[in-house]
């Protein structure tokens, strides 16, 4: 069971506003969607993290020459689907 809790948090009055307006916008309540925006953001800030760690104390060059491999691995096209170009 997912014990359940309250968190009160004080934020501008305009920022409110525009919470409740895209929680409507969205058809949600305003606490599903305080839930998905919390929730997106410590998930983007854990991305974030995860690369930070992953290219700790690596120098660019080290970082391009990985993706080289990874790319050479992936092989050329000759010739582009058509739903792929722009």
């Amino acid at each position: 069971m997912n014990k359940k809790n309250v968190l009160t948090i004080r934020i501008p009055e305009d920022l409110k506003e525009r919470i409740e307006k895209t929680a409507a916008t969205q058809g949600v309540s305003l606490n599903q969607f305080a839930l998905y925006a919390f929730t997106r953001g410590i998930s983007d800030i854990d991305t974030a993290n995860f690369f930070k760690k992953r290219i700790h104390r690596k120098t660019k060059e080290s970082i391009e020459d990985g993706f080289k491999k990874v790319m050479e691995k992936v092989g050329k096209k000759d010739k582009i689907p058509t739903w792929d170009k722009l």
